[in-house]
């Protein structure tokens, strides 16, 4: 295990993980992503999920921070930048040195963020260049998406790879849903 993963952290087969690297509880890791942290440090909030083929890595002058239940999906990069909590980044979006997304945000898939550029929280982030192209607090259905990651990262452990499927996980993604409508997620 990594020295600044907590240790409840799943992390799959293939991982690859260098330098200052904090992870918080509840995290997931998946096959082939890789995180590296040489000179800045790369920290993860709680009940984020990395998801197959991402890179994370920092700045020469930027750390990278993603907060918490946030989803970086397939093949995203995240370079030096901060992604805030209860984010979504799509597959194969970009987000470069000292960019910034705000809170609830989605950043759309192939979406690239250019260096610097800074998005208000309950952005729509789509384009390449990337833009925010709606404002909606997306915070509750990507605390949803984390929660589910969490989920399948616990069969995962277990050996199970259908875990998204059947009447018990129909009856947990309905209190899954009522339970961040109302905010007991958070607590």
């Amino acid at each position: 295990m990594h020295e600044g993963v907590h240790n409840s952290v799943w992390i799959a087969p293939g991982v690859q993980m260098y330098g200052n690297i904090k992870i918080a509880e509840g995290c997931s890791i998946w096959p082939n992503a890789v995180i590296r942290a040489e000179c800045a440090s790369v920290s993860i909030g709680r009940m984020t999920n990395i998801q197959d083929f991402v890179m994370i890595h920092v700045g020469y002058d930027n750390p990278t921070s993603i907060g918490e239940f946030c989803s970086i999906t397939h093949h995203a990069t995240v370079h030096g930048a901060t992604i805030d909590d209860h984010c979504l980044v799509g597959i194969n979006a970009t987000i470069m040195d000292g960019a910034v997304v705000g809170k609830g945000s989605i950043v759309a898939g192939g979406a690239f963020i250019t260096e610097n550029s800074v998005f208000e929280p309950g952005s729509i982030i789509a384009g390449v260049p990337a833009k925010t192209i709606k404002k909606v607090d997306s915070s509750r259905a990507n605390r949803v998406n984390a929660w589910l990651y969490h989920r399948n990262a616990a069969a995962y452990a277990r050996g199970d790879h259908r875990t998204w499927v059947g009447k018990e996980y129909q009856q947990w993604l309905a209190a899954t849903h009522r339970r961040v409508q109302s905010d007991e997620d958070l607590k």
